[in-house]
């Protein structure tokens, strides 16, 4: 039979390495390269290879295999031998599955799978893995929501499939965020840490967990809690117990071009009237008293000459202000 069927006995071969490999591996995810151990004469201990199976590639033949199974001539009572051993027919299916099994082990390690963009388990890009499902499940979400709205849909490819969607979120609920992922994860992380029963983190340093500043993020929380959503707000509060900051705790404003120029202008007119010109004596410091008796230093000769220099970009308002205290243009 081998002589008159030598098609059969490779696939008989075949069958028999998948089964063990299966055993070993718990799918035919098999690595193209992958040939059958040798094993000197007796089986590998733990294995089951057996020593007349030494060699075989098994990698190719189920590239063949996939090949055969994509061109419509494979017997159906071979595809379902191949299946229910785990067979995966597509090689894109067989990148997904590689990469859902390399984010299952980095979130067995961290706990989550907010992972940065930089993250890898075992060799695999997981965090590449995870920002392009990101992606595809962001397409997917807006398709369902231009058919919820009546609007035609131009195309489903490159959207993530709900079965693929449940697959990740049955390894972590949060894997994708409506917000920056970096936020959703020192989120997860303050959490990990007040389950642990320690006290929440206030002041940046205090603690680092996977290289974020626990703290630091609190902090940024509490002085930019109105930025956040609705969402964000309520999982803060309630979850983690943060509060925003109160007004006494916010720093002040950043002072804006305008507000600069303005306190510039009131050096310039305080000089002016202390001293009857605008005549600035080089690298002169023209000291005022600020809201809240802050005292400022201003630079004033560098300032009048840059807006000596600028008059042609100046309003009409500034240099009629500057004017009206002695500034000579030219």
């Amino acid at each position: 039979m081998r002589v008159l069927n030598p098609e059969h006995e490779h696939w008989r071969r075949g069958v028999e390495a998948a089964v063990i490999y299966a055993r070993e591996h718990g799918d035919l995810r098999v690595p193209f390269t992958f040939r059958v151990p040798a094993v000197d004469g007796q089986e590998a201990e733990g294995a089951g290879w057996p020593a007349s199976r030494a060699g075989f590639s098994l990698g190719q033949w189920t590239s063949d295999a996939r090949r055969f199974y994509s061109r419509g001539d494979m017997d159906e009572d071979r595809v379902a031998q191949l299946e229910k051993l785990g067979m995966v027919w597509s090689r894109f299916d067989v990148a997904w599955e590689e990469g859902l099994s390399a984010a299952r082990g980095w979130a067995a390690e961290h706990g989550h799978l907010l992972t940065p963009l930089d993250a890898t388990f075992q060799g695999a890009k997981v965090g590449i893995f995870l920002k392009n499902a990101r992606a595809a499940a962001r397409k997917a979400a807006e398709n369902e929501q231009r058919r919820a709205k009546g609007l035609p849909v131009e195309s489903s490819a490159g959207a993530l499939s709900e079965t693929r969607c449940e697959r990740l979120e049955d390894i972590d609920a949060s894997w994708c965020p409506a917000w920056p992922v970096t936020w959703q994860r020192c989120f997860h992380l303050v959490r990990m840490h007040l389950d642990a029963g320690e006290a929440l983190p206030t002041q940046a340093g205090d603690i680092l967990r996977q290289g974020e500043d626990l703290g630091r993020w609190v902090q940024s929380v509490r002085l930019g809690f109105e930025q956040l959503t609705t969402v964000q707000q309520w999982i803060c509060e309630q979850v983690l117990g943060i509060q925003p900051a109160v007004e006494d705790e916010k720093p002040p404003p950043p002072r804006t071009q305008a507000n600069k120029w303005a306190l510039n202008y009131q050096a310039a007119r305080q000089f002016y009237e202390r001293e009857g010109h605008l005549q600035v004596p080089r690298k002169h410091i023209e000291r005022i008293v600020g809201e809240g008796q802050e005292e400022r230093e201003h630079k004033l000769d560098a300032w009048i000459g840059n807006q000596r220099s600028r008059a042609t970009t100046l309003t009409p308002e500034r240099m009629e202000q500057l004017s009206a205290i002695g500034m000579r243009w030219t």
